[in-house]
């Protein structure tokens, strides 16, 4: 009696075990189309202003996010065929591929948390060289297309200040006419109305656009990181509850085979 109630609550086990991992691998796959979202809408709503970063650790996080989401939605499936056939060797694959993938995503984490320590520094050292020395140049269509961009999305003027276009290599050329800041820091975009600088007229905002892509730099940053951690939260959870279905595959193998 003993022995067919062991048997019993075993098969209730697995049961429950089965489910469980059912349900969170269904969870595991809607978080790998979440980082993956996360990882394209970085790249798609940035892919401008990256070429007025230094550094490339910003799209390498997310490209590193896109292949991570890949994976987690093709793990996902995968480990819902391992639970149906209810195969060792295929589980511990799944619980493999789980830990890979969790380490994907720790190497995202430390790569974003990495240049949020960096990004005000690289900013300050690096924005209004760039915006000066670049903007309207030959061969930096990109660069001039993400100040103004830039200026538009943030409603700034300069890096610092409207100021600081006076010592721009633009505004020093012919080309500008008689310009006092580019014609995107206009609230009203129109040809040549850069060539007024009056606060009703431009942009003047305190701190001016460094502060700003700062602030946006760092708030995707924080997304990417809110992702990233509840992503391999579900990981440790499936981790733990694929260990355990483990076990109790290979404790029924071993009944069985003792009892044969």
């Amino acid at each position: 009696m003993s022995r067919l109630y062991k048997e019993d609550q075993d098969d209730w086990v697995t049961v429950c075990l089965k489910y469980l991992l059912f349900v969170f691998n269904f969870l595991f796959w809607l978080g790998g189309a979440a980082v993956m979202a996360v990882g394209i809408w970085t790249l798609v709503d940035k892919s401008d202003y990256q070429s007025l970063l230094e550094s490339s650790a910003f799209a390498v996080s997310a490209y590193i996010l896109i292949l991570a989401g890949v994976l987690v939605m093709v793990t996902g499936f995968l480990g819902c065929c391992a639970v149906i056939r209810e195969q060792r060797s295929c589980l511990s694959m799944y619980f493999s591929c789980l830990l890979l993938i969790f380490l994907i995503e720790l190497v995202a984490g430390v790569l974003a948390y990495v240049y949020y320590q960096q990004l005000s520094e690289e900013l300050k050292q690096h924005l209004n060289q760039t915006m000066t020395g670049s903007y309207a140049q030959l061969g930096k269509d990109s660069i001039t297309q993400a100040v103004d961009r830039l200026q538009q999305d943030f409603k700034c003027c300069g890096s610092n200040s409207s100021s600081d276009w006076l010592h721009s290599t633009y505004l020093n050329s012919s080309e500008s006419g008689e310009r006092m800041v580019p014609d995107s820091c206009c609230k009203t975009p129109t040809p040549n109305c850069g060539e007024r600088d009056h606060p009703s007229n431009i942009y003047k905002v305190e701190g001016g656009c460094i502060t700003k892509l700062e602030q946006y730099l760092t708030d995707h940053l924080l997304i990417i990181g809110a992702v990233g951690i509840g992503v391999a939260c579900l990981q440790l959870t499936g981790a733990v509850l694929t260990s355990c279905f483990i076990y109790v595959l290979y404790k029924e193998e071993e009944e069985f085979f003792s009892d044969v």
